[in-house]
C-alpha cells in the first residue's frame, strides 16, 4: 500500500514537470489527482499506528507506552529525512543558497508552519510534517479514545470528530480566518483521512477479538477486490474533474478543497478493504509477495529523493520545463529513486530501526490475577 502511494505522489509530480497536470489531453485530471497518493499515506498511517491501543483495549491489555512509541517513530522518520535534507539542500540543481533559517524549518519538520516555506526538491515534505504533527498527537488521542472499560473504541465517534475537525477547518478557510494556501496543508485540514483510518483500525480490531459483529460486512467488502477497486476507480474519476479544484498550483476554493478530502478519503478506505479485511485471498498473496513487501519495505525512501531525481533529469536531459515525454520521466524518476531509496533503507533507516529496538526498557507484558498461577507453573517447569 506504501509504494501505491509513494508512486501516486511521482505520478503526480511528473505530471505537472512535464505540463500533462494543466493540458486539456484525456490524462490531465488523472495525473493532477495522483497526489491522492498522500490520501493514502494518511489513512494508512491512521489504520497503522492506532490498531495497537484498539488491540490493547480489545484484549485488556497495557497500551503502548508513549516514550517507546516517539522513540520509534523518530528513528524511522528522521534519520534518513534529515540525509536527504543535507543532500538537497547542497546539491539540488539550480536551487538558491539556502538561509540558516530555512535549514532550521527543514529539519525541525516546521517548513509548513509560514508561508512559502518549501525549498525545491523538499516541497513533497509537506505531507511528511502533517504527518508527524499527527505522530506526535497520537499517544494523546489514544489514551481519550481508549480509557474506560469499554472492549472496543467508538469507530463511529471517531469518524465523526475527524469530519467535524476538518469541517470546520474548511469552513473557516471558507470564512477568510484561515489561509487557503498555508492552512490546508496543516493536520487539521486531514482530520478525516487520518481518522478514517483509525476508525477501520478500531472495527477491525473489534471483528478479530469477536465483537461488534454489526461491522462484519467490511470483510463480506473485503472478499470483492474487483467491486471495491472499481468503486475506487469511479470516485478517482469524479475527482479527475473540475469539481475537486484547479489542476495546477492555483488555490482551490474551500468548497473544493472540501470535496477533495471527502473523495480521496473514500477511494482510499475502499483501496486498503480488500487488503484489510476479508479472508485470506489471492489479492492479499500478491501484496504479500517477496517484491511486493521489498518495495514497500523502500517506498520512504522512494518517496523522499524523486524529486531531487526529476529535477536532475530534466538538468542532465537540458529538457526545458513543462515539457518532455511524461511515461519516459516517470519511468527514470521511478528508477533512479530505488537507487537511491535502496541505499537510503540499508545504509541508513535499517540501522537505525536497529537502534530503535533498543530502548533502554523493553515492555513487560501485563499479567493479570487470572493469569500468574499458569506463569509460576511455567516458570517452575
Amino acid at each position: 500500500m506504501r509504494v501505491i502511494g509513494a508512486l501516486a505522489v511521482i505520478g503526480h509530480h511528473v505530471g505537472f514537470a512535464s505540463g500533462i497536470n494543466t493540458g486539456i489531453g484525456p490524462w490531465a485530471g488523472w495525473f493532477a489527482r495522483l497526489d491522492i497518493g498522500v490520501a493514502i499515506f494518511f489513512v494508512l498511517s491512521g489504520f497503522l499506528l492506532y490498531r495497537p491501543y484498539a488491540h490493547a483495549q480489545a484484549t485488556a491489555n497495557r497500551r503502548p507506552g508513549a516514550g517507546r512509541y516517539l522513540w520509534r517513530r523518530a528513528m524511522r522518520i528522521l534519520p534518513a529525512y534529515w540525509v536527504t535534507v543535507v543532500v538537497v539542500l547542497l546539491a539540488m540543481p539550480r536551487a538558491e543558497p539556502e538561509s540558516g533559517a530555512d535549514w532550521v524549518r527543514h529539519f525541525t519538520l516546521t517548513q509548513i508552519y509560514a508561508p512559502n516555506q518549501l525549498s525545491d526538491g523538499l516541497s513533497q515534505t509537506w505531507s511528511l510534517a502533517t504527518e508527524v504533527a499527527f505522530y506526535v498527537l497520537l499517544p494523546v488521542l489514544a489514551f481519550g479514545l481508549t480509557r474506560g472499560r469499554r472492549r472496543v473504541s467508538r469507530p463511529l465517534l471517531i469518524l465523526a470528530w475527524s469530519v467535524a475537525i476538518t469541517g470546520v477547518w474548511v469552513t473557516l478557510m471558507g470564512l477568510g480566518l484561515l489561509s487557503l494556501g498555508l492552512h490546508t496543508t496543516w493536520l487539521p485540514a486531514y482530520a478525516l483521512w487520518f481518522g478514517a483510518g483509525m476508525a477501520l483500525a478500531s472495527i477491525h480490531t473489534a471483528l478479530r477479538n469477536d465483537y461488534m459483529p454489526r461491522w462484519r460486512f467490511l470483510d463480506d467488502l473485503g472478499r470483492a477486490p474487483l467491486a471495491c477497486w472499481a468503486a475506487a476507480l469511479a470516485i478517482l474519476a469524479i475527482a479527475s474533474t473540475p469539481i475537486a479544484g484547479p489542476r495546477d498550483l492555483a488555490e482551490p476554493t474551500a468548497g473544493e478543497f472540501g470535496l477533495k478530502m471527502l473523495l480521496y478519503a473514500m477511494f482510499s478506505v475502499l483501496l486498503m478493504l480488500p487488503i484489510a479485511f476479508g479472508p485470506e485471498t489471492r489479492t492479499k498473496a500478491a501484496f504479500s509477495s517477496g517484491t511486493a513487501r521489498w518495495l514497500g519495505t523502500v517506498s520512504y525512501g522512494l518517496f523522499l529523493w524523486h524529486p531531487f531525481v526529476l529535477q536532475w533529469i530534466y538538468v542532465i536531459g537540458d529538457i526545458p520545463d513543462f515539457t518532455g515525454d511524461p511515461l519516459t520521466i516517470y519511468v527514470l524518476t521511478v528508477a533512479g529513486g530505488l537507487l537511491l531509496a535502496t541505499a537510503s533503507y540499508y545504509v541508513v533507516e535499517r540501522p537505525f530501526q536497529r537502534l530503535s529496538h533498543r530502548w533502554p526498557r523493553p515492555p513487560r507484558p501485563r499479567t493479570t490475577e487470572s493469569q500468574r498461577p499458569v506463569a509460576a507453573a511455567s516458570a517452575a517447569s
